[in-house]
């Protein structure tokens, strides 16, 4: 399973919202993904993510998936053997696309969706979320936030209202927002950490568009490393296993 960047996903700039039929290889697997216009692309981030679950095993569990985009990752939770899966998005039209591209490949299982903005959906409680494993691609670059990890940060705090306890997180992690700050938060939420894998490409095109980003960046050790004079980012993918019950 080849795990290298795409450079036509590294070097598409802007908004990355144009429309696209995107044909992508997960091992044996092969998919055609209708992108319409409006639709985040998949990127560098987003086929790492898809490589790792493609190794993992969703026998029998209901999985949220928040952002779903175009539904390339709902589609290979589903080959992975989800029984049953929620996807969120930001509006009904692009939880309505993905469904599309499911159905276009095969996928019969139920998909309950929920027009949500981030981690706000229904069904999250405090004594732990209906959901056996979530997985998403936090937004980083494109964050819109002056706090460039609140999306990050967010997930970890507040997986325990979304998933079971003993259940997972999965999420990819740029080296660009500190690793290593992420893994000290799973701990301290008493998450098992695991690494799935991990790779290393070249930045995308529009991180140079926004000079605060860059100097952001500049500030955090190990964020980036430079590779014949081109800035390369490192992927890595975490497997956080919640605590089986909730602290005293």
């Amino acid at each position: 399973m080849t795990d290298a960047h795409n450079q036509d996903l590294t070097a598409r700039t802007g908004s990355n919202l144009y429309p696209a039929t995107m044909r992508q290889q997960f091992g044996d697997l092969s998919l055609e993904l209708d992108v319409p216009e409006g639709v985040w692309n998949p990127t560098p981030h987003g086929i790492h993510l898809g490589n790792m679950l493609m190794k993992l095993d969703f026998s029998n569990e209901h999985v949220l998936e928040i952002g779903t985009g175009c539904g390339i990752h709902a589609i290979l939770l589903a080959k992975r053997g989800a029984r049953e899966i929620t996807i969120t998005e930001i509006n009904s039209e692009t939880n309505a696309n993905a469904v599309h591209n499911l159905r276009k490949h095969g996928v019969e299982i139920p998909i309950h969706q929920q027009v949500a903005d981030w981690i706000h959906i229904e069904g999250a409680n405090h004594q732990g979320g209906p959901w056996d494993t979530l997985v998403t691609n936090p937004p980083t670059a494109k964050a819109g936030k002056h706090y460039r990890r609140y999306f990050h940060d967010t997930l970890i705090l507040d997986a325990h209202k979304l998933v079971k306890p003993g259940g997972r997180l999965i999420f990819i992690n740029s080296s660009m927002i500190d690793i290593s700050r992420t893994i000290a938060l799973m701990e301290e939420c008493a998450m098992t950490v695991r690494i799935l894998g991990e790779t290393s490409g070249p930045f995308r095109d529009y991180y140079f568009e926004d000079d605060q980003y860059m100097l952001e960046m500049a500030r955090i050790p190990g964020a980036y490393q430079m590779i014949d004079g081109v800035h390369h980012e490192r992927l890595v993918v975490f497997e956080g296993r919640l605590p089986e019950s909730a602290a005293p």
